[in-house]
C-alpha cells in the first residue's frame, strides 16, 4: 500500500510540474519553469483511496468511471483545499480564474481530473496485474 501511495503521489507532483510549466509558455517562459509544493504529494498519494472506486467500476463505461473519478478528485481538491486554506498554507489559489469555486477548485480542470483518473486507474490495473 505505501508503494502505490509512492507512485500515486510521484505522478501527480509529475504532472503538476509538467501542468505548470507548459502553463508557463502562456506567460513568455521560455524555460517552462513548473512548480509545486511538498504539501501536495500527500494529497496526490490520496489517490491510493480511489482504489476501492477502480475495483468496483472495473465493468462500467470509461464516461461514467471518469465522471465518478473526476467527482472524487473535484471532492478531494475541494476539501484539502479548504483545509489548507484554514491553515494559511494553501499552494494554490484559483481565486482570480474563472468557474473557480472558493477559490480551491476550477471547474474547467474537470477534463484533466477526468484524465488523471483514468491515468491512475490504469497504473492500478497494471500494477494488479504484477502485484505491485
Amino acid at each position: 500500500m505505501f508503494k502505490r501511495f509512492f507512485i500515486y503521489g510521484s505522478i501527480g507532483i509529475s504532472l503538476e510540474i509538467l501542468w505548470t510549466g507548459l502553463g508557463a509558455l502562456s506567460s513568455g517562459d521560455a524555460a517552462l519553469t513548473g512548480h509545486s509544493s511538498i504539501i501536495m504529494f500527500p494529497i496526490y498519494g490520496g489517490a491510493i483511496l480511489l482504489e476501492p472506486a477502480f475495483k468496483q467500476l472495473k465493468n462500467s463505461s470509461i464516461i461514467l468511471r471518469g465522471i465518478i473519478y473526476m467527482s472524487l478528485i473535484f471532492a478531494a481538491e475541494y476539501w484539502s483545499g479548504l483545509l489548507l486554506n484554514s491553515l494559511k498554507i494553501c499552494p494554490w489559489s484559483y481565486f482570480n480564474t474563472a468557474f473557480n469555486i472558493k477559490g480551491v477548485i476550477r471547474l474547467d480542470y474537470g477534463p484533466l481530473w477526468f484524465a488523471v483518473g483514468l491515468l491512475y486507474e490504469f497504473l492500478f490495473n497494471k500494477g494488479s496485474k504484477t502485484k505491485v
